[in-house]
């Protein structure tokens, strides 16, 4: 249940952090996003923490799940927030992300070199966090 994965207090707490340092946009991707609902409920919680530009991707493997979280993204419209969700295989989705680095990167596996490029700060899934690329 999403109300209980674990990553969520290092959520909260980075997307805090980033509006302490006074920043109204963050870019979070998550890399294995099911049918969206953790990132949805990540994008909402930024805008509620005053971000008015927010941008999410969520990437997974599964195009029937990719289309639950599209469903879902469309009933959770908002004006600053833009939700993206895309069926790419982890090599594309990772390789696309070096070139602009997220703020935020959900992750649920082992953190490797790939991974840490395509974020700043990396959120595994035992809610370990990782900076990634220099800030």
């Amino acid at each position: 249940m999403i109300a209980h994965d674990p990553r969520w207090p290092a959520i909260h707490s980075a997307l805090s952090g980033l509006r302490e340092q006074r920043r109204f946009s963050v870019r979070i991707v998550d890399a294995d996003c099911g049918a969206g609902a953790l990132l949805i409920r990540a994008v909402r919680h930024a805008r509620m923490l005053g971000f008015t530009a927010i941008e999410g991707r969520g990437i997974g493997g599964s195009p029937a799940l990719i289309g639950r979280a599209r469903s879902a993204a469309r009933r959770a419209s908002d004006p600053a927030i833009g939700l993206e969700f895309a069926s790419l295989t982890l090599d594309e989705a990772l390789r696309a992300e070096r070139d602009l680095p997220a703020d935020i990167l959900l992750w649920r596996g082992p953190i490797t070199a790939a991974v840490s490029q395509a974020a700043i700060l990396v959120i595994a899934q035992d809610d370990r966090t990782w900076l990634g690329m220099a800030a």
